[in-house]
């Protein structure tokens, strides 16, 4: 149960970074649209932004301060720091579970920690990662379907297939005894799925999965190493089991997140009215 507390001047606009009261190794920061009256009764959408390996999380939450205003969301941008719980560990939070650390978890425990202090719809919320982000984004929604609106999922350097008979994490064989969740493919048909990449972001050097790596399982780089490669292998998959896609390549751009973002926005535009139109709120 998180406790609510009374805003000040700083949770309005952007906010610092804040210590997760579920771990306070981890950290947020969020947008909150200036107009946010503590005393009034508008409720927010809710977006979720999850960085890259390069952790650049308060660049990724300003890239949405125009979105979060003309949309009336909240923009929240979590932060999985590197080295935790290893010095130099970089790729846990990718995959949801590291050494006993439920990333998902941890993620869930924001949601809920926000929508304590501010007119916010958790339940189900927006979320984009992009390249580790990405991976943790549809990894997220495998396991969390019912707590995700409409998922962009922005060039992943590896992909879990919806795969019955691959291993977790290059499918889902094993996702159950490993997470503790099973991982269903018709429940996905609830969430709005967007890929979204750069047309020359096919770069190989850091995406190769190497045997001794923690994902590394047998036929785990068979989809193609590039992330071009890498996307199209997840669209057949989520297309297999008849989840609509819309997918975006976008000219001109190699592996950088910015130049992506229009697109994330529009697409993220288009579920919101969508949904206003049917009266959905989340």
């Amino acid at each position: 149960m998180h406790r609510s507390r009374k805003l000040s001047v700083w949770d309005i606009g952007r906010t610092p970074l804040y210590a997760c009261q579920y771990d306070q190794r981890f950290s947020y920061c969020l947008y909150v649209p200036d107009d946010y009256a503590p005393e009034g009764d508008k409720v927010y959408s809710l977006v979720v932004l999850v960085h890259g390996t390069e952790r650049d999380v308060q660049s990724y939450r300003d890239s949405f301060v125009d979105f979060g205003g003309a949309n009336d969301c909240i923009v929240l941008a979590p932060l999985f720091p590197a080295g935790i719980p290893d010095p130099g560990e970089l790729d846990g939070y990718k995959y949801l579970e590291h050494r006993g650390i439920r990333f998902d978890e941890i993620l869930l425990s924001m949601v809920e920690e926000i929508s304590a202090c501010y007119r916010v719809e958790g339940a189900r919320f927006l979320l984009f990662g992009y390249s580790g982000g990405g991976q943790f984004a549809h990894r997220f929604v495998y396991l969390h379907p019912e707590r995700v609106r409409a998922a962009s999922i922005g060039a992943p350097g590896a992909v879990t297939l919806l795969d019955e008979d691959l291993p977790w994490p290059a499918g889902f064989a094993g996702a159950e005894a490993a997470l503790g969740r099973n991982v269903d493919p018709a429940a996905l048909s609830g969430t709005a799925m967007h890929l979204v990449i750069g047309a020359d972001d096919t770069g190989t050097q850091s995406n190769s999965v190497p045997a001794g790596h923690p994902a590394w399982i047998p036929g785990v780089n068979d989809e193609g190493v590039p992330r071009t490669a890498r996307l199209r292998a997840l669209r057949r998959s989520l297309e297999r089991h008849g989840i609509p896609v819309r997918y975006d390549v976008v000219p001109g751009v190699g592996h950088y997140g910015p130049g992506v973002v229009s697109k994330v926005k529009d697409f993220f535009t288009h579920v919101l009215t969508v949904d206003a139109e049917h009266g959905v709120t989340s």
